[in-house]
């Protein structure tokens, strides 16, 4: 049998072999944390290799993901379907090893990090996640859901505000089966981290309400072991570890300095540290007897077999229970959960009062949450005025996330990417910019999260600038791989909330308003075309002269500009467009009866930034917009005073047609 240090080694090995091939990478954190990872992987994380997707399995985030070689190097020796080839091709192009890890790329990465603290987030909505399906679905004698979540993290990730966010959080919910290892190592790219990190970071987060395991030596594997078995005995808080480490542990001449940090050690540093190691083996070579002891394989299938004879107890006793809990955790939607959705657009179409959007979105929830009991549902500390609680929520299903607009959203994306919830935050548009990256990031994924914004525009009036977004719409649309969605009326946003929780492949915007408008009458074929993002919600009488394309609150600007221009003899569409991007997925024969494109007059109506919409006026077009930030005043005086009026519509139609 291989002994720890040799196992431990290993990690070492194969990272700065990886690093040095690719000439690129971080080798510092994988060799310095390799003593830990080898205690944590193979005696108490509960995982199987061959089913990295097992519901009951410890999730694992590496917080630091550019420490990524460590991630890769453990599930390669551990038994994932990672190669040896995989990790010679570390950081090359479509390889499952990416310079930082990618979820649903490589087995066992259970999600993307490299923006530093928000795997940590993550991890806490992953705990979160288990915590409240365990509440759920456990019953006595029967624990089905009961694991833990571990995440590492380093100094960089702890001085990134959502750290702060995300751990705060977690010590007030007393997330117990959340661990997190500390890698104190005292070096960040600029060096030496005492200029410029001083904190106490364990009294920080005792003051955070968790338990905090102290000066544990990361390179002696006995005080890590006795560290981390004492971490799983939780007594309700979460606990942090702090191990002590030196990075680039093995490198004699660079370990405990920032060269080691974010670059390849060169071929005479890596030869000094096989022999400093005792590593007598070629570049990723690996002895037989360590690969052996290595396998996790035998020990998760075992785990999980024995999970799976409880489950089908627990399935004997609870057959309801256990129906649910397998459809929640496969993803699919449960039979008629869309119903109450479309009774809702029936009735606002026949007989709806003016609404703010926002709180329509609200009767969308009330429709839902009752038909879809995994939806939960949060807010940044503005729940009654972005309408985001439904009647009769429960404190099981919605949580006050405090004012942490980024924690909050990656705190979701974690908790949707353990399974078994399908959750939705919320906050006002424009702090959608507190919470930019973890929006990104869920994109980037491919992951539904869905995200409700409100107070969309200068509308929301006397709060001024400062809350009125005018740029924040681009900034969702560019954004690939995220839909937005900007509905007109309560049957635009009923449809909206439709396909956000149908949606697989991304994360959805929901962006909805203050202000109250009008319910917008449509014939059935309007009606069936709201699903295409785009339709012809007012035809033109007799010949079409000009389009008018308008989204949310705009529209009934957009339909009134009509009146006046119908009145003087012009022919005019109005287009509503909630959803740019669904309305370009359609087949262009669809796109093209919807705006002609022999119709060369059109003008754009949005209360936000213009220049997103030149695509779809040309050059004879226009748009009617806002291009600077706004004012402080009664919604309907600052939205005057930018232009967002009927008489500047008109003028603006009347204008490009004269040209």
């Amino acid at each position: 049998m291989s002994s720890r240090a040799a196992r431990a080694n290993a990690i070492r090995a194969l990272s700065m072999d990886a690093v040095q091939r690719a000439n690129s990478g971080h080798p510092g954190a994988p060799m310095g944390l390799a003593d830990v990872a080898e205690v944590l992987w193979r005696d108490l994380l509960a995982h199987n290799p061959k089913d990295p997707a097992w519901p009951n399995r410890d999730r694992f985030v590496l917080s630091n993901g550019h420490g990524s070689m460590l991630l890769y190097s453990l599930l390669h020796l551990s038994g994932y379907d990672v190669s040896l080839e995989d990790l010679k091709a570390f950081r090359q192009l479509h390889s499952k090893t990416a310079g930082h890890p990618e979820y649903g790329e490589c087995p066992g990465v259970e999600t993307t990090t490299g923006p530093l603290g928000q795997g940590f987030a993550n991890a806490v909505g992953m705990a979160l996640a288990e915590a409240r399906l365990a509440a759920e679905f456990n019953r006595p004698g029967h624990e089905v859901i009961d694991h833990r979540t571990w995440a590492v993290v380093g100094d960089g990730c702890l001085m990134e505000g959502v750290s702060h966010e995300a751990a705060s959080l977690a010590g007030t919910l007393r997330l117990g089966k959340l661990i997190c290892l500390y890698d104190d190592n005292g070096i960040s790219i600029d060096g030496e981290v005492g200029p410029w990190f001083t904190e106490d970071v364990a009294a920080r987060f005792e003051s955070y309400g968790w338990r905090v395991i102290r000066g544990v030596d990361g390179h002696d594997a006995e005080d890590v072991e006795a560290a981390l078995k004492n971490a799983v005995h939780s007594d309700g808080r979460p606990t942090l570890v702090c191990v002590k480490t030196i990075i680039g542990f093995g490198a004699p001449n660079m370990q405990g300095s920032a060269a080691v940090h974010g670059a390849a050690l060169g071929e005479a540093e890596v030869a000094a540290a096989r022999q400093a190691l005792g590593w007598a083996h070629d570049p990723f070579a690996v002895p037989a007897e360590v690969y052996e002891d290595w396998s996790c394989v035998r020990k998760g299938e075992g785990l999980q077999a024995n999970w799976q004879a409880g489950f089908d107890r627990y399935r004997a006793e609870h057959p309801t229970l256990a129906e649910e809990l397998e459809r929640r955790m496969a993803g699919r939607l449960p039979e008629g959960w869309a119903s109450g959705l479309h009774r809702l657009a029936g009735s606002a179409q026949d007989q709806m009062p003016a609404l703010a959007t926002r709180k329509s979105s609200q009767l969308c929830l009330d429709a839902l949450a009752p038909a879809l009991p995994e939806l939960f549902g949060g807010s940044a500390d503005l729940t009654g005025s972005n309408n985001t609680r439904w009647r009769g929520a429960e404190d099981s299903r919605y949580l006050s996330f405090g004012v942490r607009e980024f924690g909050m959203t990656a705190i979701c994306n974690g908790m949707l990417l353990h399974g078994g919830l399908r959750p939705f935050s919320g906050t006002f548009l424009v702090f959608m910019e507190y919470a930019r990256n973890a929006v990104r990031l869920a994109a980037l994924m491919g992951i539904p999260n869905i995200f409700v914004y409100t107070h969309d525009s200068v509308a929301l009036g006397e709060d001024g600038p400062t809350h009125q977004p005018v740029e924040q719409l681009t900034n969702l649309r560019t954004t690939p791989n995220l839909s937005m969605w900007r509905p007109c009326d309560t049957v635009e946003a009923a449809f909206a909330w439709e396909v956000a929780v149908m949606r697989r492949d991304g994360p959805t915007a929901l962006v909805f308003t203050r202000q109250k408008v009008e319910c917008q009458l449509r014939d059935e074929q309007a009606f069936a075309d709201i699903a295409r993002g785009g339709y012809v919600l007012r035809r033109e009488s007799g010949q079409l002269d000009a389009l008018l394309i308008a989204t949310g609150s705009e529209v009934p600007l957009a339909l009134a500009a009509r009146r006046a221009l119908e009145g003087r003899g012009r022919g005019v569409r109005v287009v509503s467009m909630p959803c740019v991007d669904v309305f370009l997925g359609q087949e262009q024969s669809y796109q093209d009866a919807v705006l002609p494109p022999a119709v060369r007059v059109r003008i754009a109506v949005e209360a936000g930034h213009p220049d997103y919409w030149r695509r779809f006026v040309g050059l004879d077009g226009a748009v009617v917009g806002i291009d600077r930030y706004g004012l402080s005043a009664p919604g309907a005086e600052a939205a005057t005073a930018l232009g967002m009026t009927v008489e500047n519509v008109v003028a603006t139609v009347e204008s490009a047609l004269a040209a």
